[in-house]
């Protein structure tokens, strides 16, 4: 619990999420560059995930790429959005975490996902048994938030029994508030907020929808049956979404707008909202986005 509360107080109101598939195609030392930018800035945190293999686009080891966000910043907490559990095994993952945490004190948290398949919260629990496991056998390592990509009540139960917190992705500010009520008071929420500074309505929906084409929003995947779940009807989940849905899922506008929809979150329950700016592959243009919202958004460092 100490660990959670320093967390909570360094993470701040905003963080920012950027694709893995972004990171993969910038050069390290561009990426260097605008983690420092981003800092600057005043946003809190940093986080970026792993894709699972047989994914359409790749990204690079979640440890190796979160170390260097560490390591190219100076006080920015960094997470993992997330960290796969089909990628390696539960000891690798505690240890892999456990480092980062020792090398860089109070400034990383584990976002762990990719439960998919048969039974896949009986296989989160497994896992979650061997990395605790692990943790006992090398009690020297520091210990660490760790959060979890949750979106339906099974979940958020096991989240609150196992987890120091949830980190949605692409949610409605709806399911920003019944995750706070799942986990309590005390746990951490921390939505991704997907986010195009665009006033052109079918230019800034075409963006998510072009990700929802990638996976996401297939017929089988669980952030249908999530949708399904929060009351989206058939109709709303069927070809390109439709734009109900991607106006709750997507803050697109001005700055204004979109700042709207981030304090959104915040006032629903959550702890701290991660800003993900929809540019391609193109992390310089991202960072673009952020400084242009961080007036609204964050005190300058």
């Amino acid at each position: 619990m100490v660990a959670v509360t320093q967390t909570r107080r360094r993470l701040g109101r905003f963080g920012v999420w950027v694709a893995p598939f972004t990171l993969l195609d910038t050069p390290v030392a561009v990426q260097r560059e605008q983690f420092a930018r981003i800092e600057r800035l005043g946003y809190g945190s940093l986080w970026s995930g792993e894709t699972p293999p047989g994914a359409p686009m790749g990204s690079r080891e979640v440890f190796t790429q979160h170390g260097l966000m560490l390591a190219a910043t100076q006080r920015i907490v960094v997470g993992t959005g997330i960290a796969n559990i089909g990628i390696r095994t539960a000891g690798a993952m505690h240890t892999g975490a456990a480092t980062l945490a020792e090398a860089y004190p109070g400034r990383f948290v584990l976002g762990l996902g990719g439960h998919t398949g048969a039974r896949p919260l009986a296989r989160l629990r497994e896992y979650l048994d061997a990395m605790d496991r692990s943790a006992g056998t090398l009690t020297r390592l520091p210990a660490y938030p760790r959060v979890f990509a949750a979106l339906g009540p099974r979940a958020h139960q096991l989240a609150s029994e196992r987890a120091d917190g949830v980190h949605p992705f692409l949610q409605p500010v709806a399911h920003t508030a019944a995750a706070r009520v799942a986990v309590g008071p005390d746990a951490l929420v921390i939505p991704h907020q997907a986010v195009v500074l665009d006033t052109d309505p079918d230019a800034a929906r075409g963006r998510l929808r072009a990700i929802f084409a990638l996976g996401v929003g297939a017929a089988d995947s669980p952030y249908t049956a999530h949708y399904r779940r929060l009351g989206y009807s058939e109709a709303d989940l069927a070809g390109q979404r439709s734009d109900r849905l991607v106006d709750d899922v997507l803050a697109w506008g001005d700055e204004a707008a979109v700042a709207a929809r981030l304090t959104a979150h915040l006032d629903a329950g959550a702890d701290h909202v991660l800003v993900n700016p929809f540019a391609a592959m193109d992390l310089p243009a991202a960072v673009d986005q952020l400084e242009r919202l961080a007036p609204l958004l964050v005190d300058p460092v």
